[in-house]
């Protein structure tokens, strides 16, 4: 038994919570808002600047499905105007190394993964 079926047994619901925490960890933007988290609290200005392409609504969206699953922390400060920051809690902290880990292996694999693809497309091409 894999470690994953273990797991689905102890919790009991067929692995459906750690496929929504996946998900959720797995967003296109969330782990990018993580990354850019990292060792600094940021306004969502400054955040939206240094995260290429986030929309405005993605970016919301994003902070506060992070602040709900207690991976961000959003303080905001009683001025004119008024002043929000977002910083990684303790539990987003966690998610660094396995995140940089991950991003190491797809650096190193990235010549594998784009032949194989070209290979596919030929294969494809070939078979129409």
């Amino acid at each position: 038994m894999s470690g994953y079926e273990h797991t689905c047994m102890i919790r009991g619901d067929g692995g459906r919570t750690i496929r929504t925490i996946l998900d959720r960890i797995c967003d296109k933007w969330t782990l990018l808002v993580v990354a850019t988290l990292d060792r600094k609290r940021l306004r969502f200005t400054d955040l939206q600047r240094q995260i290429p392409g986030v929309s405005q609504r993605m970016l919301t969206r994003t902070l506060r499905n992070l602040e709900r699953d207690g991976l961000v922390s959003r303080t905001v400060y009683a001025e004119v105007p008024l002043r929000v920051e977002y910083a990684l809690t303790g539990t987003g902290q966690s998610l660094i190394p396995p995140a940089l880990a991950l991003a190491e292996w797809a650096i190193k694999h990235i010549p594998d993964i784009e032949a194989s693809r070209a290979a596919y497309e030929e294969r494809a091409d070939s078979a129409e």
